[in-house]
């Protein structure tokens, strides 16, 4: 008997060929790093930007101011939105794939409410509970906690639904959807205590921004999230046994216990390094996932790497967006991922709601 993946797509058109899919989404990728790189307060045209990449190449000793603004700024902003968006489009379809449900997505488990929390906290707080850690850490302070944040909730929220030796994703659902309430009530307490720099510091924290970007953070965040895709990767064939059911998986040989682990790993991993260092920035692990879903249908082979090209694409369009819209000044990332996200959303509750 056939079987078909329980959240895959009816077969009401044809899907397209996975080669197909991901060279669309290479596409895409390389057509949103380009106008990224060109688009700005100062822009740089495309043949600058040639010329930027031979003085690259060359080692040019008294370098254009392109290529100063390229080197310097905009070029360690672009790979930490390829890194954001490529770690919180694969989360999305890791979640997907272990609560086999195309309405999931990473901020479930709570990682992103976590890491808001203890931003939070460092923000409002920190100078009376770690007065000495700033001096010691610097700039980085606020990413070390919301980042330590994110794994502490993870944690807790993992063994929470422990269950008879085993995961319960049901329990996880739920003790997710708790932990990301608790968060909540916390950072209203927290913006009740706040001064006005303070609250200003939360909101843009919250809204999310790519503007902090630096090469030591943009480094080390990348490396995360390569490491996070890379292991995310290997999960694609047992996450299409899962997706047939536990028990069938478990049949098959697929150690279903250290799968569900893995990917809550990862997830918490790729979201807690992106989500200390820009923000929160929504809907990305949502909407890339299930795009590369209807093209291509269920197969995680094709959805992972679909989802975190899709997903670069998708955060380094909507940066560039943020940062040419109303110039000089720029629109918080968040908030245009939400527009395109939650009118997705709906649309997406709308063709599942027999499902619900």
């Amino acid at each position: 008997m056939k079987h078909r993946l329980r959240f895959g797509l009816p077969g009401e058109h044809r899907r397209w060929p996975a080669r197909t899919v991901l060279g669309l989404g290479v596409l895409l990728f390389a057509i949103s790093f380009i106008a990224g790189s060109a688009r700005g307060a100062y822009a740089i045209s495309p043949f600058q930007l040639w010329n930027v990449l031979l003085d690259m190449i060359g080692g040019t000793a008294q370098p254009s101011p392109e290529h100063l603004v390229f080197m310097n700024i905009r070029l360690p902003r672009l790979l930490l939105g390829v890194a954001a968006g490529a770690g919180l489009g694969m989360s999305g379809a890791l979640m997907q794939g272990l609560f086999r449900n195309p309405l999931a997505d990473p901020g479930l488990i709570g990682v992103s409410s976590g890491a808001a929390l203890a931003a939070g906290v460092t923000i409002v707080l920190g100078s009376l509970w770690f007065p000495d850690m700033p001096r010691t850490l610097g700039s980085w302070t606020l990413v070390l906690m919301a980042f330590m944040g994110s794994l502490a909730v993870t944690v807790l929220v993992y063994a929470l639904s422990q269950q008879d030796g085993g995961t319960r994703v049901g329990l996880m659902l739920l003790a997710g959807i708790a932990i990301n309430a608790l968060a909540g009530a916390g950072l209203g307490y927290l913006t009740f205590l706040a001064s006005d720099e303070q609250l200003r510091s939360i909101q843009f924290w919250l809204l999310g921004s790519l503007g902090g970007a630096r090469w030591s953070a943009t480094a080390l965040v990348c490396a995360v999230v390569a490491v996070a895709v890379i292991a995310g990767l290997a999960l694609a064939k047992p996450l299409n046994a899962i997706a047939l059911g536990e028990a069938q998986a478990a049949l098959l040989g697929v150690p279903v216990e250290r799968v569900k682990r893995l990917a809550v790993l990862v997830t918490a991993l790729a979201v807690g390094a992106v989500t200390a260092t820009t923000g929160m920035i929504g809907f990305v692990g949502l909407v890339a996932p299930h795009c590369v879903r209807l093209l291509a249908g269920p197969d995680h082979r094709v959805v992972l790497p679909g989802s975190a090209l899709l997903g670069a694409a998708l955060v380094l369009a909507a940066d560039s967006v943020a940062r040419t819209a109303v110039k000089p000044a720029e629109l918080p990332l968040g908030v245009l991922t939400a527009f395109v996200g939650v009118p997705f959303f709906l649309l997406l509750l709308r063709h599942f709601r027999s499902r619900l």
